[in-house]
């Protein structure tokens, strides 16, 4: 029979280390509890050279190479069955020890191993898991670890396999409703890189022969074909040098700061990237405080968990609030304005004049300054416009009353962990309905768009040639 050294807190609050005999480790922190004491720590003791436990000579299984962390798909299945193990009542080595076994080779098996390793040593499973932090995240870890703490791991074990289970499920929504629109857009524009790339060079000589004297559209669609052709290596790399340019940008706090705040402002595509943020920190604060993690702890794994710079400084300014003694509601409710930010305003008038500043440098275009000149003017309308958007919206809240009246109420009657179950569940409903309503409303769009651009051509290619058999006639 194994022996088990503990740590606990008397009926007073005075320190208890002691060992006790039991067959499981359940066993063990059911006895320790009867004894009236609370357990805060427990593990098998280490036994020396040719004990029963691990022995220095035993072969260790060999990791395979493995790159990056485990996926959150692996790791929600391994969080479910783990806690399915657990409520059957199996010691947790040996639950580890068969879904190791199951586990596919890759970081989540490795992982695995090593915490296998730790706990016949003498480790809880907390501090094992915390040595492999590319697969347990910071949140898993304290979830686990105030699990041990109240001796209730397998309730702790399925609230964090619910919790994960409603994050991947959100995930995937959002994830297979941007399949359609992605693959459409991918497809209309290899559709129309063909069309300028092979059919209008054709007109294009054609008209060159006649010597006509080709319209304004004319003149901006056999542009496009110009740089298609010649400038090809310009389509991908444009919105490549974009991306590094916010990948940089997003490095400094000051531009990630700008870049997160503009997201958020975004018309249509905003306000579901800010319910999706706030449906995941409430569900994880509320996830925390329903397990017992502290609340000051809570906030600042939840704080990780936003990724994104508007909501961390939220809940960093509430953390710091309650430091000072007082609730959350108020402090959200005082920094849950973002305010001006000149690398949000930078961004909006960047991407709403970006098109325009493209049709400039087409070779035909640039060559023309009346055409130069229009190019211009609608840059700077464009930027007119989403200035005064953003200005618009600047002082909007990202965490509206009800949210906050809810929280208070949440504080007031203890069973703030309720509520922000509740709101969770909300912004999740409005999240899958806000998708559903962009998904029925991206057909007829994408309709609209390739109907215009396919028009655009039509029209002017057979302008020349109206003016063409005219002129024979």
């Amino acid at each position: 029979m194994p022996t088990y050294q503990f740590e606990a807190m008397d009926a007073t609050g005075q320190e208890i280390r002691d060992v006790i005999d039991a067959a499981t480790e359940e066993e063990a922190q059911t006895t320790i509890r009867a004894m009236g004491y609370f357990v805060t720590k427990i593990s098998v003791k280490k036994q020396k050279a040719g004990g029963t436990a691990a022995t220095p000579g035993a072969k260790k299984k060999k990791r395979s190479f493995s790159v990056g962390g485990a996926s959150s798909r692996q790791l929600t299945t391994f969080t479910r069955n783990l806690s399915i193990l657990q409520d059957a009542g199996l010691p947790i080595l040996r639950s580890l020890r068969i879904l190791e076994m199951q586990a596919k080779p890759g970081k989540l098996k490795n992982a695995l191993l090593d915490i296998c390793d730790e706990i016949e040593t003498g480790s809880t499973l907390s501090e094992s898991m915390s040595k492999s932090p590319k697969v347990f995240s910071r949140l898993y870890v304290n979830m686990i670890k105030a699990g041990e703490a109240g001796g209730a791991l397998e309730i702790i074990l399925r609230r964090l396999a619910d919790f994960m289970e409603r994050s991947e499920d959100l995930k995937r929504k959002v994830k297979g409703a941007l399949i359609y629109p992605v693959v459409i857009v991918l497809i209309a524009v290899l559709i129309l890189t063909f069309i300028m790339w092979k059919i209008v060079p054709v007109f294009e000589k054609m008209f060159r022969e006649f010597e006509l004297e080709l319209p304004p559209p004319t003149q901006v669609l056999i542009a496009l074909s110009t740089a298609v052709v010649k400038g090809w290596f310009l389509i991908p790399l444009i919105p490549i040098t974009v991306l590094l340019f916010l990948k940089l940008t997003c490095k400094f706090k000051f531009g990630r700061a700008g870049w997160d705040t503009f997201v958020l402002r975004i018309p249509i595509f905003g306000p579901l990237v800010e319910k999706n943020i706030m449906a995941r920190t409430t569900r994880t604060l509320g996830t925390l405080v329903a397990s017992g993690v502290p609340i000051l702890e809570a906030l600042n794994i939840t704080r990780e968990t936003a990724d994104n710079f508007v909501f961390e400084r939220l809940y960093g300014r509430v953390s710091d609030a309650i430091r000072e003694g007082e609730t959350i509601a108020q402090p959200m409710r005082e920094n849950s304005r973002l305010g001006f930010h000149p690398m949000a305003l930078f961004f909006f008038c960047f991407f709403a004049s970006l098109p325009f500043m493209n049709i400039a440098l087409l070779p035909n275009v640039s060559e023309d300054l009346n055409m130069i000149q229009a190019s211009g003017m609608l840059c700077l309308v464009a930027s007119l416009l989403a200035a005064l958007w953003y200005m618009l919206k600047m002082r909007d809240q990202i965490v509206n009353e009800l949210v906050i009246n809810m929280v208070d109420v949440g504080e007031e009657t203890g069973e703030l962990d309720k509520m922000l179950y509740k709101v969770a569940d909300t912004f999740d409903e409005e999240v899958k309905t806000m998708t559903d309503g962009l998904m029925k409303l991206m057909e007829p769009l994408m309709i609209v768009f390739l109907g215009f651009a396919v028009g655009f051509i039509v029209i002017s290619l057979f302008m020349p040639l109206v003016s063409l058999l005219e002129g024979l006639a």
